[in-house]
């Protein structure tokens, strides 16, 4: 295959947090974009904003690098005060952070996504015109759903799945929902319903008032999710996504209705039980639509985040498609799954942005083992610019990785870019049901 071969193939964006960024801010549900639908910035947004979004941050962070302790100028609250006042001094003084992360996945996604959308090499300091980039970056979020739609053309980005709350599908009050919603499908996070059991629950309490119904028991509960889930599909959504493996194992045994206490000061078991009970609740709503159910695999809580306990739950729902979502470090436990369960499918997204060798690794597991249709290859950004930058990875570590397999398996160039449209378009345009020439547009 030619350097070039895939260059021109679509890529479908099957999981994504555009808008997780600090521009657009923060709510107590979480990140803004995730719960308004047509959240828009409240400031002008700048380069600090898609640099240190909650992936780069928290991984400068992570290894002692915390922005906010960063010397700076007397008077000034925290970093973003300073980067507002001499946005030239604050980025210069990242220059130590940034060094030691030069060489990761997500410094070089958000680079690479810079550089190919706004011509500037954030890796070269010295000569990045700040002030243009600001600018630059400032205009395009000041139109955000022009700019997607631009940057998308420019990509050949094909479609856009996001996770969202339950709460999104009633703030839709903004002038700029109806156009968010031409632009994407969601999926439904159904974590929130997980940490509903204490007596003072206000957001569950506020979602009993929108939704008409106060969930105590199991038939009210299910009846509650009901009018959720249907609420969703009503605004286009077409699947539900959960992220438990950041804090526990994914082993959910079904549980006895009887044996479930709804609310209260619940014991650890307790609280265990109502958790599982939950998950399976809303499999079953899942399994009743023909959605998919994307699941949050390793990263974190090792070894707890493992992917073999959900051979269970494929084999319960077996109309629900299992999507398991990044998978490192259980590569070869996650392409087993999906070799011997039909409903089982792999999305290497975000692992560019962890480091593109585990995409690499990846794609080399599964290439001769998993069967062709079941792997997807989305981005897990934060922002369109990240997005950028992964697809870049995927794009040429695609194509290094098909051209030895069509080597060594004796497969034709045309062989081997069929495959590559699965990955990168067709599979998820066929998982999720998007498969009209603007996949990202609800039906009229």
């Amino acid at each position: 295959m030619r350097e070039d071969a895939l260059a021109e193939l679509p890529s479908f964006c099957s999981h994504e947090h555009w808008g997780s960024v600090d521009a657009i801010g923060m709510l107590p549900e979480g990140f803004r974009a995730d719960v308004e639908c047509g959240a828009l910035p409240k400031r002008p947004a700048d380069l600090f904003d898609i640099l240190l979004d909650p992936y780069f941050r928290g991984q400068l962070a992570a290894s002692g690098g915390e922005v906010d302790h960063l010397p700076r100028p007397a008077g000034l609250a925290d970093f973003r005060a300073w980067a507002a006042e001499s946005p030239e001094d604050a980025f210069a003084a990242l220059d130590p952070l940034i060094e030691r992360h030069r060489a990761t996945g997500a410094f070089q996604c958000i680079r690479h996504g810079l550089r190919l959308l706004y011509g500037q090499d954030i890796a070269d300091r010295k000569r990045v015109d700040l002030h243009g980039l600001n600018r630059a970056i400032a205009e395009r979020y000041g139109r955000l759903f022009d700019w997607y739609d631009e940057a998308r053309t420019r990509l050949g980005f094909s479609g856009l799945i996001r996770p969202v709350h339950p709460e999104y599908y009633w703030r839709m009050r903004s002038p700029a929902s109806a156009h968010e919603l031409k632009r994407c499908r969601t999926v439904v996070r159904i974590d929130p319903f997980l940490h509903m059991w204490p007596a003072e629950c206000p957001r569950r309490d506020a979602l009993a008032e929108l939704t008409g119904i106060d969930p105590v028991d199991a038939a009210s509960w299910r009846a509650f999710l009901e009018k959720i889930m249907n609420r969703a599909a009503e605004h286009g959504a077409v699947g539900v996504k959960q992220l438990q493996a950041y804090g526990r194992s994914l082993d959910y045994p079904p549980r006895d209705d009887a044996r479930i206490r709804w609310r209260g000061d619940l014991a650890p078991d307790e609280a265990h039980a109502f958790k599982d009970w939950m998950v399976h609740a809303c499999c079953e709503q899942a399994e009743a639509r023909g959605w998919p159910h994307q699941i949050h695999v390793g990263t974190h809580n090792l070894p707890q985040s493992s992917p073999l306990p959900l051979a269970d739950m494929a084999k319960r729902y077996p109309k629900m498609k299992l999507v398991l979502l990044h998978n490192w470090p259980f590569i070869r436990e996650s392409g087993w799954l999906a070799r011997h369960h039909a409903n089982v499918y792999l999305d290497t997204c975000w692992l560019p942005v962890l480091n593109p060798a585990f995409y690499r690794g990846a794609l080399t597991e599964w290439m001769g083992y998993v069967p062709a249709h079941k792997i997807l290859c989305g981005h897990d950004a934060t922002s369109i610019e990240m997005a950028a930058g992964s697809a870049l990875f995927v794009r040429n570590i695609l194509t290094e990785v098909l051209r030895l397999h069509a080597n060594e398996n004796h497969l034709s160039a045309k062989q081997a870019k069929r495959i590559a449209a699965g990955f990168m378009h067709e599979n998820a345009a066929r998982l999720y049901g998007l498969s009209s020439p603007d996949i990202s547009t609800p039906a009229s």
